[in-house]
Parts: structure tokens; sequence; C-alpha cells
């Protein structure tokens, strides 16, 4: 790892350390706490019904990014036995350590709005509605084949797949950023861009592509 790669990895991991705490808070604004033992009843009226006001582009961002984030995870999981660059494999568990969680939170946020949660798909047997139509989606068949390379093709593989990965998922973001009501979504929006744009950088230098 270069220096400028390794000062890159430093940053995002900073950056997805703050989108762990935003996210937990998150999490709590879900439940109807601010963090500060402060309730939706202890609010004046109005305050929380205003806090919690979405629309069809929030659901649309939470259903799709469940789904998004569950393949990104689905990558990770293979890094350990599989790569071959120990740098993959420490990329790889910030990525699925930066993403459960919000997996958790946008779970939360679709059931307290009255609206379902996408269901996980079984293994790599994803359908044809299943999300393929989504920014940086793979098919079934480039999660088969990434399964199945290990090594140095694996890492390539990976980096090049998660690096397409992580540019839709910005691109949803930015989409939310621009359309959506919800605050704590747009502020999650907001920390996907930064950490993923980072996790990019960095993903471009580990495969020596940087600024192509």
């Amino acid at each position: 790892m270069t220096a400028r790669t390794s000062a890159r990895r430093a940053a995002a991991r900073r950056t997805a350390g703050g989108l762990a705490a935003l996210v937990a808070t998150l999490a709590l604004t879900a439940c109807g706490s601010d963090g500060d033992g402060t309730t939706a009843n202890d609010r004046a009226p109005g305050t929380e019904q205003k806090a919690q006001q979405h629309n069809a582009a929030d659901v649309a961002f939470a259903q799709e990014m469940i789904q998004h984030h569950r393949q990104a995870v689905e990558m990770t999981e293979l890094a350990p036995e599989r790569a071959g660059s120990a740098d993959v494999r420490a990329l790889a568990v910030d990525i699925e350590q930066a993403q459960a969680p919000e997996i958790e939170t946008m779970s939360a946020w679709l059931r307290g709005w009255g609206e379902p949660v996408p269901e996980a798909s079984a293994g790599r047997d994803h359908g044809p509605h299943d999300g393929h139509d989504m920014p940086g989606m793979m098919t079934g068949e480039q999660m088969e084949e990434l399964a199945e390379a290990e090594g140095a093709a694996f890492d390539t593989l990976f980096l090049r797949m998660m690096i397409e990965h992580h540019e839709g998922a910005v691109e949803m973001a930015e989409d939310v950023r621009a359309d959506g009501a919800h605050g704590p979504t747009r502020t999650l929006a907001e920390a996907v861009i930064d950490v993923q744009t980072e996790e990019i950088a960095t993903m471009r230098e580990l495969l020596g592509t940087d600024g192509d």
C-alpha cells in the first residue's frame, strides 16, 4: 500500500467512524428519541411530525438502498477466504461495518412508515426483480464470477465491481438528497456520498487507476 493509499484509507475510516455514530443517532430517531432522552411526547406539537415527514423518494431510496447494500455486504463476505491482498480484506471489513447498520436503520424507517421492507434474496440467486435496474447493481452471473475467483484475480474483480457499485450508491444518494423530504434520510444520503466517494478513491488507488 502506498502512503497516499494509506492516508486515503485512514480518511475513509474516520469518515466511516463518523457515519457509524450518525447511523446510531438516526436509529434512535427512528425509535422516537433524539438521543438526549427527549421523546416524541416531550416535544412541542408538530415538531415530531415535521421531523418525520417523508415522501415517495424517501421510501424508494430506503427500499432500493437496502437491496443495494445487501449485495455489497454479500460481496464483502467473500473477501476473507478469497482475497489475496490484506488491503482488500481490510477494505471489505470497512464496507461491511458501514453498510450493515445502515440496512437496519433504513428497515426501521420503512416499518415506521408502514412500508414493506424488501426481503433478502437467497444466497446469490438474484431474481429479475432484485434491483438490477438500480445503478451499480451486479447481475447474478457477475456475483457467481466473483465467488469463483481467488487471489489477485479476486482482488481486481472485487475492486472493479465495488467501484461501480459505490458509484451507483452515490448516484442514488444524490437523487434522494435532491428529492427527499425526510431529514434523517437526507442526512444519511450525505454520509453515504462522503464515505463511498472516499472508498472509491482508495479502490482506484489500489487498482492503479487513480485519476483515470
